[in-house]
């Protein structure tokens, strides 16, 4: 099977590995390289770096490199790239782009998507964070038949993932890249073999998740421990959970919901106000007053400075305890 694979991010790389040595990686569809860090260098997207790393590989064994093509736009040019390809089949991971007619018409077997969610559920481009924040006791991977609607191709292969209520989408993201990329190697190996079943998404169960935003990554202490604390997961490590402390904005790296008693949770029968830090406990962190309960912080970094366990963080913050994370956004 001769494969055009479109995808940008570290979830579709163990994806690209497995289909280059099982099948005929014809071309590599990524995004336009991207200023980051400090110093704003331009660097590949983490699949065009995996691309050159196999053709490293094939060029010891004499074979040829595999083209990548990183177009802002999928406009004709592109695809008479694609064409001269000759690709049967369109693999994606996380590219990020919808395909129009004209585009899907290059393939004579169409496309495929794999899909981080039990489609129809979280259809949209943040499933991962999305079965954290909701507290799902499970997600899954699901490979379906690329469609002009986002998200809606019928089902060609489901694996459920049992969630265990500590997962970071950072976790959870790289979980679900090595257990995706057995899943479409496989049904690669169905639709070249003639065996691949599709069963079509019930369209009125279906649940949608929007982008994530830098501000949605700012604690309102005025929610549960538990909602919190699948917050912080959630936005591991993008956009990132953070309140204020004072001045400083305040990273919250790791936390967890609070489950013990703990006596200065209370004083004369009058409840702490939100966001308040009460004190330690030695097991868990630092206690911080929510909603509804405790929620122990246990790993945490000023704006401009390193990410500290709780203990090192007090040492450097002696008048934590006693203050109100969050005040200056609330008052």
């Amino acid at each position: 099977m001769r494969i055009l694979f479109a995808g940008s991010p570290a979830i579709a790389v163990p994806s690209l590995q497995l289909l280059e040595k099982r099948h005929d990686v014809v071309g590599v569809l990524t995004n336009p390289d991207a200023a980051k860090g400090r110093g704003r260098r331009l660097e590949p997207t983490d699949v065009a770096a995996a691309a050159e790393c196999l053709t490293a590989g094939r060029a010891v064994r004499g074979l040829p490199a595999i083209p990548v093509l990183k177009p802002e736009r999928l406009l004709a040019e592109t695809r008479e790239t694609v064409a001269a390809l000759k690709p049967d089949l369109l693999v994606v991971v996380a590219y990020g782009h919808i395909f129009g007619p004209k585009f899907l018409a290059l393939f004579p077997h169409g496309g495929i998507n794999m899909h981080p969610s039990l489609l129809p559920k979280y259809r949209g481009c943040a499933p991962i964070p999305a079965a954290i924040l909701n507290r799902d006791a499970e997600t899954g991977i699901s490979i379906q038949r690329l469609a002009l609607e986002m998200d809606a191709g019928d089902i060609l292969a489901v694996e459920r993932i049992a969630l265990n209520f500590e997962e970071t989408t950072e976790s959870l993201s790289a979980a679900a890249a090595e257990k995706g990329a057995a899943l479409v190697a496989r049904v690669v190996d169905e639709l070249a073999a003639g065996s691949a079943a599709a069963v079509p998404q019930d369209d009125s169960a279906a649940v949608y998740c929007g982008m994530l935003r830098k501000e949605d990554g700012r604690l309102d202490w005025s929610r549960g421990a538990l909602e919190l604390d699948a917050r912080i997961r959630a936005y591991s490590p993008w956009p990132g959970a953070h309140t204020a402390h004072g001045k400083q904005m305040l990273n919250v790296l790791e936390a967890r919901p609070y489950a013990g008693a703990f006596a200065g949770a209370a004083s004369a029968g009058r409840r702490a106000e939100n966001g308040t830090v009460l004190g330690i406990d030695k097991g868990s962190g630092i206690l911080v007053q929510t909603g509804d309960g405790l929620l122990a912080l246990r790993v945490l970094q000023y704006e401009t400075k390193k990410a500290l366990d709780w203990r090192s963080f007090l040492n450097g913050a002696r008048d934590f305890i006693g203050s109100r994370l969050g005040a200056d956004y609330a008052d």
